[in-house]
């Protein structure tokens, strides 16, 4: 890193890691797999970063980029619900402003690549290509400016191409990072700006899609770190921040079903025959099988067995996965009709419930309240007594193991402040240790093996080197909400007195103001259906 002060030098470098943290970085640390952000932990001063509940992706990037918990930003999840409708979230979601924005307001300029939830993308001074819930080929800023990427760079994707063969698949990552830091240091020599921020995502996806596979993680990890090393090299940054939205680690607890619990607390129906609420719980499913003689068929002996599996919770996601992993998805699939996955799971009833999950990454428990949600069953009188009263029952759940399943149920209001925690879950619950998991399966049994065995943690990282950052300061207590704070401070631009962070001790503090509200723009709809299939092949739906 230089120490030159030139005003056209960039000042800060933002590397994000998704999913990175210390039990993660360690072993490849020692195996001397990514040498480069070695360097920086070593050179530099780290900590761990914690992230917040729920502490998934879709939710945590912006609370780090906007210094705001989700009451304020109002996003909690990979879905925004109205009513009973649902949406794949994207920027206009973020109500909220992001730091590069206020940046922009103060004079300085921003390179911006790969962060989750930023699609479409506002007018600021800089260049954004959006991440995770972007469509493929998405609206950048400036307008026209992906083209030259992809011109300059030879090919750019927000998502990483399907593949035949796990060895094409660990290079289809590779090429997708090296496709992530090619853009960003062609915006940078384009650009010139102050402040650059560049997300790497599949140093979580790798866990979902390829958990424990150690081939796969090192790979990815080591094609991140090369990019980290060419793009220090090129664009000289004063100073590096490394940052995660989360932890991750293996799941060997349970996987409570949540909504089968509510159905038997007599809270929750359930509905078979895919005429269930909403309707993502089947939809996509056969996608994943896709077959084309899909729509036609007599129930036999497999739509039989299709059956008896989910009740023991082996889903058409977990039939998928394993087939995709030896090849055999599409002939499966064409053997296995709509009408099929439909008659073999259960779906919740949501408009004649009293309760339920709407979507496991809520990490909560929405109750279906008269006169919020369209068909509320639950008078606005016995709200606080209903919500007590699963508080009170989910707290004294215990596993098969006479375990706790949670380490807290509580109030919403325990996590989340701010206009728009009402689009909050009412009941967050907080898995122990997260080694448990949580579903919103229906029609299964009420514990069973995580589906996924690898998940998210709360404990994230962040390093800091450079030259503006006291590098002997310890790090430690730091959460996600802090970063936006001091990206502000070591810019001199004053901190918003709504974000819920403080400046981190590597720099000083810097002052505060009191800004204008932020005039989001209007909420727009998704609707992309390759977004959807994206994230329920990572588990997230």
């Amino acid at each position: 890193m230089g120490d030159s002060t030139d005003e056209d030098d960039l000042r800060l470098l933002v590397i994000g890691l998704d999913a990175g943290c210390r039990p993660i970085l360690e072993p490849l640390f020692e195996a001397d797999e990514i040498p480069t952000l070695e360097r920086l932990f070593e050179t530099g001063t780290s900590g761990p970063l914690e992230s917040q509940i729920p502490p998934w992706t879709a939710s945590a990037w912006p609370s780090m980029y906007t210094g705001k918990n989700p009451g304020k930003h109002g996003v909690y999840d990979f879905l925004s619900f109205d009513g009973y409708d649902w949406d794949v979230v994207n920027s206009t979601h973020v109500r909220e402003r992001p730091v590069w924005e206020l940046l922009s307001e103060h004079g300085l300029s921003s390179v911006v690549v790969n962060l989750p939830v930023t699609h479409p993308p506002r007018e600021f001074d800089g260049a954004l290509i959006p991440g995770l819930t972007a469509p493929e080929d998405p609206p950048c800023h400036p307008e026209g400016i992906l083209e030259d990427v992809k011109m300059a760079c030879g090919d750019y994707h927000v998502y990483p191409q399907s593949t035949d063969t796990p060895k094409e698949s660990i290079e289809g990552y590779e090429r997708t990072i090296e496709c992530r830091g090619a853009a960003f240091r062609y915006l940078c020599r384009r650009i010139d700006p102050e402040f650059g921020f560049l997300q790497f995502q599949l140093t979580d996806s790798v866990f979902h899609e390829r958990p424990g596979d150690k081939e796969a993680i090192e790979a990815v990890y080591s094609a991140v770190d090369e990019q980290v090393a060419e793009t220090i090299e090129e664009t000289d940054p004063e100073n590096v921040l490394i940052v995660s939205d989360h932890g991750m680690g293996t799941v060997t607890g349970h996987e409570f079903r949540v909504n089968e619990f509510l159905r038997e607390q007599g809270r929750l129906e359930a509905k078979s025959g895919g005429e269930g609420m909403p309707d993502w719980s089947t939809s996509w499913q056969n996608d994943l099988l896709e077959g084309e003689s899909a729509g036609e068929h007599e129930e036999g002996v497999l739509e039989k067995a299709m059956n008896v599996a989910a009740k023991f919770g082996v889903t058409t996601q977990r039939v998928a996965n394993t087939l995709d992993t030896v090849g055999l998805k599409e002939p499966i699939g064409k053997r296995v009709p709509n009408e099929m996955i439909r008659a073999a799971s259960e779906q919740v009833d949501f408009p004649e419930s009293e309760a339920y999950v709407r979507s496991k990454s809520e990490l909560g428990i929405r109750i279906n309240l008269e006169g919020r949600e369209p068909n509320g069953q639950v008078p606005e009188s016995e709200y606080e007594n209903v919500r007590d009263e699963l508080i009170e029952q989910l707290s004294n759940v215990r596993t098969p193991d006479r375990e706790p399943v949670f380490d807290e149920v509580a109030p919403r209001e325990t996590y989340f402040d701010g206009p728009h925690v009402e689009k909050a879950p009412d009941i967050v619950t907080v898995p122990a240790a997260f080694d448990n998991a949580i579903s919103a399966d229906v029609g299964v049994d009420q514990f069973g093996e995580p589906m996924e065995p690898w998940n998210h943690k709360r404990t994230g990282i962040v390093a800091a080197a450079g030259s503006d950052f006291d590098e002997s300061v310890a790090l430690g207590g730091a959460t996600i909400f802090d970063v936006a704070p001091t990206i502000c401070t070591l810019f001199d631009v004053p901190i918003d007195t709504e974000m819920d962070g403080t400046t981190l001790p590597v720099v000083d503090d810097g002052t505060e103001a009191t800004y204008p509200d932020y005039e989001a723009d209007p909420i727009s709809a998704t609707d992309d259906r390759a977004v959807e299939d994206r994230l329920s092949d990572l588990g997230y739906l």
